[in-house]
């Protein structure tokens, strides 16, 4: 794995990291204090999450007069759905095999 896909996965492994995501991904560009508001932890701490956040290049920073908006940046997770497609691939092939399996047995039932 090279050093952005480690940096990727680690963004990603966070539930709150994740769920930043999600919020940005339904409502779009979001002040950071609006962002904090769905979660109980201090605000150095979510910055923090949110620092995570930009390095990985999930997301972006925008000022806007006094406010700082966050908003998505999609295209890093094209790089993890490359990453993971040869083991939806394998895993694809496995579940047809048991199919195959299972139909054969119920060939042997009649």
């Amino acid at each position: 794995m090279t050093e952005v896909e480690d940096r990727l996965f680690a963004a990603l492994a966070s539930p709150v990291r994740r769920e930043v995501l999600r919020l940005l991904r339904d409502q779009g560009p979001t002040p950071v204090n609006e962002l904090a508001g769905h979660f109980a932890m201090a605000r150095p701490s979510f910055s923090e999450q949110l620092r995570v956040l930009r390095e990985a290049g999930l997301v972006d920073e925008r000022r806007e007069g006094r406010r700082r908006l966050y908003r998505l940046r999609p295209e890093p997770l094209a790089e993890v759905q490359e990453w993971l497609h040869p083991f939806e691939r394998f895993w694809r092939e496995r579940l047809d095999g048991l199919s195959d399996v299972l139909d054969s047995l119920e060939d042997d039932d009649t």
